[in-house]
């Protein structure tokens, strides 16, 4: 990274012009670009492979004679090696472009899964997981880019809940799957995660255009954006902020102690944990219906603050309540939450960096701040948890929550306008951002 004195001056998010063609139809409204459609698609077929190998995976590696936190670190060492890897991710990203980088991601996880189902000890597999990781956040960085780059402005929050709608039907068709797959044999869901991925890697390799960085840069002399340019923005700092609160409460905490919690506190098992698990699901894909179309509507901002503040307040309620019914209804709500913050927060990062310019390691930090709330979660809210109470680790990832939302209130909105960007007041071009 560059020293902070030579970093180029923030760039305005929303005045950055849009290259390329920009498809419409009658009445002026824009269409999803076909290559973000192949992206949304690739996203489904991965998320798909996914769900099916997570029901697997603990069982599998408890086969090979470990105890319970031995198989548990198999699943943790995926997500480590994401974190661990994310800042090299954003460089590859910058250097190769983001294409060449999502295809080479898709590869490593498709041959890492391929290796997993043939793992002949405990460290074999968990050094195969450890690399899926690896190939994961180069994939996922890229794909930001992508979208960063190929979306309409003021499609962002829009494209942003379709892609993220693709992952979670995925997520869920996936365990469905798996269980059906369960009579061939565990090494089987490893197998096939890794021909779908080699399928998605052969449809983006034939029908996503390879725009790389270099053929930008001929367009474009602007450099790389770099973390520390990025961070001089309200907006992303916000998002860091946000992004690791998310990654804490609605991706940690939530799947690690949900299962706990309706053990303990509300007197049932896995029945009304896998509901409470699901009606989140369903609250997120219900929200991520519309929610998209208002970001890019009423503005970024709105929606991330309503987001937070009802995944916040809901979160809070989870750990208080003892029926069965409040504790689904609540959960429903904050999946809701966190469905609707989801595409303003991913917009407004996109927003920040601009059409023009390479994101690589300002999304990868992004990705890391998420990556890094979803390890720490479980283990810091699983602490409290024993020495407080689960209403006290929920009352604190509630609060986080909180918290990101008040990092958002400062920040100045970054959608761009719906006129030319060039018709706009200088003035007002030197206040945003």
């Amino acid at each position: 990274m560059s020293h902070p004195n030579e970093d180029p001056a923030p760039t305005d998010p929303s005045s950055t012009p849009v290259t390329g063609p920009q498809p419409v139809v009658p009445g002026g409204k824009e269409k999803v670009p076909s290559q973000i459609k192949v992206l949304i698609a690739a996203a489904f077929v991965i998320a798909i492979g996914y769900g099916i190998v997570a029901p697997v995976l603990p069982q599998f590696a408890s086969s090979f004679g470990v105890g319970v936190a031995a198989a548990s670190a198999v699943v943790s060492a995926f997500a480590l090696c994401r974190l661990l890897f994310a800042p090299a991710s954003g460089a590859v990203v910058n250097k190769l472009g983001e294409r060449p980088t999502y295809l080479i991601g898709l590869l490593v996880v498709a041959v890492s899964s391929a290796a997993t189902a043939f793992a002949e000890t405990y460290w074999q597999l968990l050094l195969f997981r450890g690399l899926g990781g690896v190939g994961s956040t180069m994939f996922t960085v890229s794909a930001m880019g992508l979208i960063v780059r190929l979306a309409p402005p003021r499609m962002r929050g829009r494209i942003s809940g379709f892609y993220a709608t693709a992952f979670l039907l995925g997520g869920i068709l996936g365990p469905v799957v798996g269980g059906l797959l369960a009579g061939f044999g565990m090494q089987a869901p490893f197998i096939i995660y890794a021909v779908a991925l080699l399928i998605a890697s052969a449809v983006v390799y034939l029908r996503l255009k390879d725009e790389t960085l270099a053929a930008r840069k001929a367009k474009n002399p602007q450099p790389p954006m770099t973390f520390h340019e990025a961070f001089q923005v309200g907006a992303y700092r916000s998002a860091l902020v946000s992004s690791f609160a998310t990654g804490w409460t609605a991706y940690g905490v939530r799947v690690a102690l949900i299962p706990l919690l309706a053990v303990q506190l509300v007197g049932e098992g896995p029945r009304v944990a896998g509901l409470a698990l699901a009606v989140f699901a369903a609250g997120n894909a219900l929200a991520l219906t519309f929610t998209g179309r208002l970001t890019d509507k009423l503005g970024r901002k709105p929606l991330i603050l309503t987001g937070l503040s009802v995944c916040a307040l809901a979160t809070i309620g989870v750990g208080l309540v003892s029926s069965v019914p409040l504790f689904v209804i609540l959960s429903l709500i904050s999946g809701m939450g966190s469905g609707t913050l989801n595409p303003g927060q991913q917009a407004a990062v996109a927003d920040v960096i601009g059409p023009e310019r390479a994101g690589g390691r300002v999304l990868s930090r992004y990705q890391m701040s998420a990556d890094a709330g979803q390890i720490l979660g479980p283990i810091l809210a699983g602490a409290l948890a024993d020495a407080a109470g689960f209403g006290w680790a929920f009352g604190v990832s509630g609060g986080l929550m909180l918290l990101a939302a008040l990092a958002w209130l400062p920040a100045k909105e970054t959608m761009p306008p719906e006129e030319n960007p060039k018709n706009e007041n200088p003035d007002d071009q030197h206040q945003r951002g």
